[in-house]
C-alpha cells in the first residue's frame, strides 16, 4: 500500500490548480510536462471542465484554441501542436499533414480525431459561468453563441463521414482515435496489419517510465506509424482514407460519447434558439444510442466493437463494454450494466486498492496491471462515468466513483493512470486531465469531515 496520506480538500484543490498552472502554455494546456508538450483533443475537454471550476475565461480559451484547429471538413484533430518543441514523437513533420487541404494553414495538427467530449465541457463552462454571474456568465454565453456552429459541424462530420452506413456507430481508422491506444480491443485488427516500409524512429515515451513494458512495444508502434503513413499518402482525404487504410473499426465507446454529447449539444442549441439544430442533434443522439445498444453481447452484457474489414464482432472484457452507461438507453440494459460494473470482475474485485474500474477486467487473460490501457485505472474516465451517473440520477454509484477517485488522487501525484492493486501512479505524473478531474470532483459535493484519507 503506497498511499498513507491524509490531505484536506483544500490541499488537493491547491495541488490540482498548480498542475494546471504548470502545464499552461497560455492559450492551450499541455497534457503533461515533458512527455506530452502539446494539446490533445479530448484531454482539452476534460481540462476545460476542471478549469471552469477556477477560471471560466481560461476554460473558454482552452476550447477556443482547440476549435481554431478545426479542419474545413468539420473534423477536430486529436493533436494541436504547440511551439514547445521538446522532441515529441511523432511530431508535426512525421504526421504529414502539412499538405492536407482541409487543415487550417496557420495551425499545426495531426490528421485524425478523438472522442467528441467537447459539448459536455461546453455545458460545464456555461453552467459555471451562470453560477458565477457577471463577466463569467456573459463570456460563457457569448462563447456558446459564437462557437456553436463549429461544434455542430464537428458532430455532423462524425455522423456522416465516420458513420457512412448510418448504423449509429463511429468508424475509427487508428487505435489512437479511440483514446484507448493499445487496448486489447484492438489486438485483432492490429494483428492483421502487415506494415510496409517505415522510416526509422526514436520514441520518447518509454524514457518517461520506470519500466518500458508499461507502454506499447516497438512492433505495435510500427503499425501505428504505418496507419499514419497510409492516411498521409492520400492527404488525409476522408473518402480516400476509407478505401486504403488497414484499420477500420466501429468503436462502441466513441459512439456512446457521440450519443451523450449530441444530446448535450441539443440542449444548448435550444437555449440559444436553434430549435431545428436541436432536433437534428437529438435524432443523432438517438441513432447512436441505438447503435451502441445493437452491439450488446447477450451472454456477457457488455458492448462490443465491430471490425469492418474482418466482418466480425470484437468481444473483450474492457471498460469500453460499459458504453451504454455513457450513451444512456434502456433502463433494463443500464441496470444490468451497473450490476456488472460493481460486481467482482470490476469495481467489486477485492484486490483493488480503490473501488474503481480498471481499463481491462482483472479476470481477462489480456489484463496487465501496469500496461497503459491493458489494466490500469484512468481517472478522467471515472469522471466521465460519474457525469453519466448524475445525468441518470444514479447517485449511489456516483458517490462511490467520486469518493474513491478523491482517495486515489489524494496522493497529489496526478498520474496519467494508476496500478489497480497498489494504487501506484504510472505513466506521466502531473497529468493535466487528472488534475482537472480532481477539481471537478471537489466541486460537485462535500467531503466527509472535510478530509480525505488514503
Amino acid at each position: 500500500m503506497i498511499n498513507n496520506l491524509a490531505v484536506s480538500a483544500e490541499q488537493l484543490r491547491t495541488s490540482a490548480i498548480e498542475v494546471l498552472r504548470m502545464n499552461d502554455l497560455g492559450t492551450m494546456t499541455s497534457a503533461a510536462p515533458n512527455l506530452y508538450p502539446h494539446m490533445w483533443s479530448w484531454d482539452a475537454a476534460f481540462v476545460a471542465i476542471g478549469l471552469a471550476r477556477v477560471d471560466v475565461h481560461r476554460a473558454i480559451t482552452e476550447l477556443r484554441t482547440l476549435l481554431d484547429a478545426q479542419w474545413s471538413t468539420g473534423m477536430i484533430p486529436h493533436i494541436v501542436f504547440s511551439d514547445n518543441d521538446t522532441g515529441y514523437f511523432p511530431g508535426f513533420d512525421r504526421w504529414g499533414t502539412a499538405g492536407a487541404a482541409a487543415r487550417p494553414a496557420e495551425v499545426k495538427s495531426s490528421g485524425i480525431c478523438q472522442p467528441p467530449v467537447h459539448a459536455i465541457a461546453l455545458r460545464h463552462i456555461v453552467d459555471r459561468g451562470r453560477e458565477n454571474g457577471g463577466g463569467d456568465q456573459a463570456a460563457a454565453e457569448e462563447f456558446l453563441q459564437t462557437s456553436f456552429d463549429g461544434w455542430l459541424a464537428w458532430h455532423r462530420w462524425l455522423a456522416t463521414v465516420r458513420d457512412p452506413d448510418g448504423v449509429g456507430l463511429i468508424e475509427i481508422h487508428h487505435g489512437w482515435e479511440s483514446g484507448f491506444d493499445n487496448s486489447p480491443r484492438w489486438d485483432g485488427p492490429y494483428g492483421r496489419i502487415r506494415s510496409g516500409h517505415i522510416e526509422p524512429f526514436t520514441r520518447r515515451d518509454t524514457t518517461h517510465v520506470a519500466d518500458a513494458s508499461e507502454r506499447p512495444d516497438d512492433a505495435e508502434y510500427t503499425k501505428y506509424l504505418w496507419l499514419v503513413h497510409q492516411m498521409a499518402s492520400v492527404g488525409f482525404n476522408d473518402a480516400a482514407v476509407q478505401d486504403i487504410v488497414d484499420f477500420r473499426v466501429r468503436d462502441v465507446f466513441f459512439s456512446a460519447i457521440m450519443a451523450a454529447s449530441s444530446d448535450v449539444l441539443a440542449g444548448l442549441a435550444d437555449e440559444i434558439g436553434r430549435s431545428a439544430d436541436a432536433a437534428e442533434l437529438r435524432n443523432m443522439a438517438a441513432r447512436f444510442r441505438r447503435g451502441v445498444d445493437s452491439t450488446l453481447d447477450p451472454e456477457t452484457g457488455l458492448a462490443r466493437d465491430y471490425d469492418v474489414l474482418a466482418g466480425q464482432w470484437i468481444s473483450t472484457e474492457t471498460v469500453s463494454g460499459f458504453a451504454p452507461l455513457v450513451a444512456g438507453g434502456r433502463p433494463e440494459v443500464l441496470a444490468r450494466q451497473r450490476d456488472i460494473l460493481q460486481g467482482p470482475h470490476w469495481m467489486g474485485n477485492a484486490q483493488l486498492m480503490f473501488a474503481l474500474p480498471p481499463s481491462t477486467s482483472p479476470s481477462s487473460p489480456a489484463f496487465r496491471a501496469r500496461t497503459y490501457w491493458r489494466g490500469p485505472v484512468w481517472p478522467f474516465l471515472n469522471l466521465l462515468l460519474g457525469w453519466a451517473c448524475t445525468r441518470d440520477s444514479q447517485l449511489g454509484l456516483y458517490e462511490t466513483l467520486r469518493s474513491e477517485s478523491l482517495r486515489q488522487l489524494s496522493d497529489l501525484k496526478f498520474g496519467e493512470y494508476y496500478e489497480p492493486f497498489t494504487g501506484e501512479p504510472l505513466g506521466s505524473l502531473a497529468q493535466a486531465w487528472t488534475a482537472a478531474a480532481a477539481l471537478e470532483w471537489l466541486g460537485t459535493g462535500q467531503i466527509s469531515a472535510g478530509r480525505m484519507h488514503t
